[in-house]
This record gives C-alpha cells, structure tokens and sequence, in this order.
C-alpha cells in the first residue's frame, strides 16, 4: 500500500508531505533574504543550543566557502555569558529552536535584541516566545528537513551577494529533495538495521566526522545516542581524531565514521585507512553512496548533512525497535531545575 513499507516507522507519504510544508514558503523564504540583502549588513551571526546549533554549522560553512561575507557563531549559553564585541546593531542573528521556548536560545535572542541586532528565527511551533522576539521568522510546523528552510535562506543570500549564482537552480531542484531523501532512506534501511543489531549495546562508541559533518558526528552522538538511547558516546573531528582519540583505538572498539562528499572528504579517508588497522568494528556511513534523484551531481557537496540526516533517522529507528529503549524517554532534560 502505498505510504507504507517494511521499514519501521516510516511514512513515504507523510515524509513527503513534509518536505512540501517548508518549499511552499519558498518565496516568503527568499523575502526575508532579499530584505536582508537590501538593508545591508556588518556580520551575519548563528546562536543556538544543542543539536540546534549543530544543525546550522554547515551554513556558516557554506557562507565561509563561497563568500567574503564576515560570520560568527557561538552557543548561546556561551554567548550570554561571554558576549561578542563584533556584534553591532548592523548584525543579523539566525537562531533555530524546534519547540521555540529554548531557554538559552530565548535568552541570547533578547541579548541580541537589547543591542539593535535583526533576528531571524526557524521554528517548529508558531507563536512561540523565539517567534516574537524576532524581526524575521519562518515556521516549518512538521516540515522536515529543517535545513531546507536554510539552503533557501543562505542559498538566496549568497545569491544577492553575487557569491552563488547557481541558487536559481539549485532552488528549484530542492522542490525534489524531500523525496529524493525517501529515497536515500530506502537505500540505507537494511544497512542501517544491521548496524543497530551489531552495536546496539556497545559500551562505548566512537563518532567521528569532519567540515559539514562534524556537527552531524557531534549532535548524532549527542542528541540521540547519549540523550535519547544512554550509550556512552565519544564525537571527535576526523582531522582532531589524530591528537588524541587514535590511542584509544583497540580490535573491539566500536568506531562509527561519516564520510563527506565536501571539500573536508579527504580527512574522513585519512581515519578510515587508520582505523582499519585497529579496529574491527569500524562502520563508514559514507554520503556518496546514496542517489539522489532529482538533485543534480554539481549539487551533491552541499547535501552531506541533509543525506546523513536521513541516513542516520534510520539508524536511530532500528536501534530503538532492536533495544526496545523509546526515543522519547528522557530522566532529566526538561524534567526539573538544571
């Protein structure tokens, strides 16, 4: 039946349906980015908390790689704490909150509303504290990926810089990422289900990525392996793995890599020849092995994260059926005072 399948909890149709929410605001999207464009501005400034932040990493990246543009970013709990002297009320801030009512990240937002800063805030819920704290905001509700919201927004804004010129195609093209991600779903499940049988109850693992990855590694092993599943998790870079982590590696030590297709991929080869000879349970999740249909290959650079995203859905959906461990059961986040 169609929008069913084998796989746990998955739902093609809902999935896709997802995807739509955030492309059908592609314009009121690309507003906001010619608005910002037109006003102009000193540095363009990324705050969050959490698998949050991570999840905006790669854009300060992409900005980084393709623009002179000045960005900075911090946690925002760091932030608060410490402040940033290259913030003027010339500065936009881009901050993402799912539940929008994230206290460090409602905190930094008024921070930086105190000192004339732009906010531009992605939420999964409307009218939510972050929401009207903020100049500019998009709420994508179910919609996933999240990122989606920020391949247009930076994307548009590279563009008006003149450091993208490809965006009008490229944007275009994302109208088929949501299913294109399906797809990418499908093709890791068995891979992925195997995976959680084998490691499901490693006593320690190894999370290892670089550049666009990097976040991926961090909050994956994070947000879901620690907060969500309660395994004893170590991220490290792929190109940090080398002054230190490397000694760690023995023939059981449980070793996950995530390979790029950005400019960082030749770092992940490096640990992924190293940890051959040192480990017997290395596992790579590699982004190139996955078609993407609808998405040109000139494209494929950019979509490291949103790819391992999904690749990595599966993973956390087969270790919770294998465990029998609930995604949602947590003892202490959002549960009292801390």
């Amino acid at each position: 039946m169609k929008g069913k399948s084998a796989m746990i909890n998955f739902n093609e149709e809902q999935m896709i349906k997802n995807g739509e929410i955030i492309y059908r605001q592609r314009e009121s999207i690309e507003k906001i980015s010619d608005t910002l464009a037109k006003e102009g501005f000193d540095l363009l400034f990324f705050t969050s908390s959490g698998g949050s932040m991570a999840m905006m990493q790669p854009f300060e990246m992409w900005i980084n790689q393709k623009s002179a543009i000045p960005t900075g970013s911090m946690i925002s709990a760091d932030f608060t704490a410490m402040g940033c002297n290259r913030i003027t009320d010339k500065t936009v801030a881009f901050l993402t909150s799912k539940s929008g009512d994230t206290p460090d990240t409602v905190e930094a937002a008024r921070f930086l509303k105190q000192r004339g800063v732009r906010l531009v805030s992605v939420t999964g819920v409307p009218d939510s504290p972050l929401e009207k704290l903020s100049d500019f905001n998009i709420t994508y509700g179910e919609g996933r990926p999240q990122e989606l919201v920020f391949y247009l927004l930076i994307g548009r804004l590279l563009w008006n810089q003149g450091a993208f010129p490809d965006y009008p195609r490229f944007a275009e093209e994302l109208k088929h990422l949501a299913a294109a991600l399906v797809e990418v779903r499908k093709q890791a499940d068995p891979f992925c289900l195997e995976y959680a049988k084998k490691y499901c109850r490693e006593p320690y693992h190894i999370w290892i990525g670089s550049g666009d990855l990097w976040p991926m590694a961090y909050s994956y092993s994070m947000c879901t392996l620690e907060e969500s599943l309660w395994l004893k998790t170590k991220s490290v870079s792929s190109p940090e793995f080398f002054h230190g982590t490397l000694e760690l590696l023995e023939d059981d030590v449980c070793v996950t890599l995530l390979v790029t297709e950005g400019p960082t991929r030749f770092l992940d080869e490096k640990v992924k020849a190293f940890a051959r000879q040192h480990t017997h349970k290395l596992t790579c999740f590699d982004a190139g092995d996955y078609a993407l249909p609808g998405i040109s290959a000139s494209f494929r650079s950019l979509l490291s994260p949103v790819i391992m995203a999904a690749v990595l859905q599966r993973v956390s959906k087969n270790m919770e059926a294998v465990t029998g461990h609930s995604l949602d059961i947590r003892r202490y986040y959002r549960k009292g005072g801390y």
